[in-house]
């Protein structure tokens, strides 16, 4: 790839420019779609990858099974396995009627390679047209690295980018794709990571980018009305390694304080506290004002599977700092950030007083961030940015 011209950006930084290799058709492949409420990395990376070329955005692991776990997707279910344009992104969501899932047992792992091997040799036609015609594949960590061999083989000229959100062992994803990552890690073209510390679960020699999680400046700048009424409320959003205990634990020590559930998932669903309210998904516009009047955030990882990753990583965790309330979360995630009040999971004194020190602590200082057009400039041009060099 020829070298990209460049105009002044952030920073003192250069920005990438009239390079026809970056301006697309771009895909991105990954386990969330396009057009749910519930919004994640991907779905912001689309929407910046808008304004530099066609996009597409192909959802995979999609079954009967993900129905079974309440998928975010499943509001979709009617309108799978065609292309839909949906705010100028080209979105298909591949539903089967299985599709390969984690196996408990380890003497099934022979089982779990093949349904995995399959299911990525039996892609449906707009995955292979979309591949064929794209200069970049971006491939989110997760279920889409069992798609990796399939698109190399049906693009071998397309380069093809890595967006890490998290270690795959820490989410829990099957054994086949964690081997997977290890076995192909370097054949990527390049390996964006949120944190530098997911470096060291990679084997040597890959081509790796520190590309932090932006933020929706523009979103996140719209917080009124308060949708509570008068008291002292608490919020936390989405459900990845929800812990109910924390909910219990804080209810029951602080009734005068309402503790706000957002898109927690079936984890959070089961809770029946009074001071309790479980919102189901919301669009991000609508949880924007949920966070900004809320006392403090809570980010109620469960304690078994936390990682010191997640301290740059959580985007629940940005959000409150962006937005300058203090947020509640495992110790292990603080950071060393003064914004950050830990507890140690299952200990319900330090939850306590968490708590306590997270109410006192009143608005603090924002804490700034990348954009999303910053997070696209870095994936597409990583050497032009000294901040993303590893």
């Amino acid at each position: 790839m020829a070298p990209p011209t460049t105009t002044r950006a952030h920073g003192g930084e250069t920005r990438a420019a009239g390079d026809a290799a970056l301006s697309g058709p771009f895909l991105l492949v990954s386990s969330h779609d396009f057009r749910t409420p519930r919004k994640a990395n991907m779905h912001f990376i689309a929407r910046e990858l808008r304004r530099r070329g066609a996009v597409r955005f192909f959802s995979a692991g999609f079954s009967h099974l993900s129905r079974l776990k309440s998928d975010p997707r499943s509001s979709l279910w009617g309108r799978t396995n065609r292309i839909e344009r949906v705010d100028g992104v080209d979105c298909f969501l591949w539903r089967t009627p299985l599709h390969p899932v984690r196996w408990r047992a380890p003497a099934m792992s022979w089982c779990e390679r093949k349904l995995f091997e399959v299911y990525a040799s039996r892609v449906p036609q707009a995955f292979v047209a979309w591949v064929r015609e794209s200069r970049i594949v971006f491939l989110e960590s997760g279920f889409p690295v069992a798609l990796f061999r399939s698109v190399k083989r049906l693009n071998p000229a397309a380069r093809v980018v890595y967006v890490a959100s998290d270690d795959l062992a820490t989410i829990e994803c099957a054994p086949f794709l964690q081997e997977e990552l290890r076995a192909t890690a370097g054949e990527y073209d390049l390996i964006c990571l949120p944190s530098r510390q997911l470096a060291a679960g990679l084997p040597a020699g890959c081509r790796t980018a520190h590309v932090p999680h932006g933020l929706d400046r523009q979103a996140l700048s719209v917080r009124d009305p308060s949708p509570y009424p008068p008291g002292v409320h608490a919020v936390s959003v989405g459900s990845m390694l929800f812990d109910p205990w924390v909910f219990d634990t804080a209810a029951a020590s602080f009734p005068d304080i309402t503790f706000h559930i957002i898109g927690g998932g079936p984890r959070a669903a089961a809770l029946a506290r009074s001071n309790v309210i479980v919102h189901g998904e919301m669009p991000f516009a609508e949880t924007v004002p949920h966070l900004a009047h809320a006392r403090f955030g809570i980010a109620p990882y469960r304690g078994e599977k936390v990682a010191p990753y997640m301290a740059d990583t959580s985007m629940k965790l940005m959000q409150f700092a962006a937005l300058g309330i203090p947020a509640v979360c495992p110790v292990a995630v603080t950071g060393g950030r003064p914004e950050r009040f830990g507890y140690e999971p299952g200990n319900g004194a330090s939850l306590v007083a968490a708590i306590r020190a997270a109410c006192g602590a009143g608005r603090l200082p924002p804490r700034a961030a990348l954009s999303w057009d910053d997070v696209v400039d870095r994936l597409l041009v990583p050497d032009s940015y000294s901040d993303a060099r590893m």
